[in-house]
């Protein structure tokens, strides 16, 4: 029975990996990829390190494959905020079919408010 229940972790943790590179590859901004990768790799990797917890079963493995899972729950939504922040301030272009863009109303209410001597924020397209 754990066997079963560890391929499918395994196979269920391979195929959201498959999805986040899928995603990588096909989706048309550097936003609508980073939510991919990030939402989907840490699913995969998660199923993943729950699968060798599992398989080994032995409690210094279970440990250490929960604290893994735990690291990747709390880090990898941070990194990627932090990714696509950089990339909207930098001036990424957006996909065309983008409708809403809730930071453009908050930049230039910050930019008019701005005093006259400092640099105004990047246009966006």
């Amino acid at each position: 029975m754990t066997e079963i229940l560890t391929a499918l972790l395994v196979l269920a943790g391979g195929l959201f990996a498959l999805a986040a590179a899928l995603g990588v590859l096909r989706l048309p901004d550097v936003l609508i990829r980073m939510h991919a990768s990030t939402k989907a790799g840490t699913l995969g990797c998660g199923l993943i390190l729950l699968a060798v917890a599992v398989h080994f079963g032995e409690s210094g493995i279970v440990a250490r494959a929960v604290l893994a899972i735990v690291f990747l729950l709390l880090t990898a939504p941070v990194g990627a905020h932090l990714i696509g922040r950089a990339a909207y301030r930098t001036g990424v272009p957006l996909w065309q079919g983008t409708v809403i863009d809730e930071l453009r109303t908050d930049r230039e209410a910050s930019d008019s408010a701005a005093a006259p001597g400092q640099p105004s924020a990047p246009d966006r397209p």
